[in-house]
């Protein structure tokens, strides 16, 4: 038996429970599949004198964690499709929209994740791959130009602030 057919018979079982203590038994033999796999190629570059257990529990551990955030993301099936949501019409202030647009993407994104869908900024953060006072400042900074560039018009006095 060649060296990691070894493991795969010494440890497979291990590996096995710990993607069971995890995921359900379907999503668990496929973490099992894909933690060899990972294991497989990563082989070559283990240390001779390293912890193929722990190696191997670590690699299982980030491969449940995927499936299961994997599964997060899936639509679920529901009986009766909800109401749409009534979207916006740009007709009824076409200059804001246009002023939201030209916006640069990550400032249009923080944008309209906190402002119009209600976001905090962690989420925003979380959804974008970056940090949240990163995901603030560009809200922030959104804003600021936005009212720059779209002054609103206050009733009963002719010009704009």
């Amino acid at each position: 038996m060649k060296p990691f057919e070894r493991i795969v018979s010494e440890y497979g079982p291990m590996v096995l429970r710990v993607c069971r203590a995890v995921l359900e038994p379907t999503e668990a033999e496929d973490a099992w599949s894909e933690t060899f796999l990972a294991a497989l190629k990563a082989y070559p570059r283990l240390d001779e004198g390293a912890n193929v257990e722990a190696w191997l529990v670590t690699i299982a551990h980030r491969k449940a964690i995927d499936a299961v955030r994997a599964a997060a993301r899936r639509p679920v099936a529901v009986e009766n499709l909800p109401e749409r949501p009534v979207a916006p019409h740009e007709h009824e202030d076409p200059e804001l929209w246009r002023a939201l647009r030209e916006l640069p993407a990550k400032q249009r994104i923080a944008v309209a994740y906190h402002h119009l869908a209600g976001l905090a900024y962690a989420d925003i953060a979380s959804i974008t791959g970056t940090t949240t006072p990163a995901a603030r400042r560009a809200a922030a900074d959104g804003i600021r130009r936005l009212r720059a560039r779209y002054p609103p018009a206050r009733s009963g006095q002719g010009e704009n602030p």
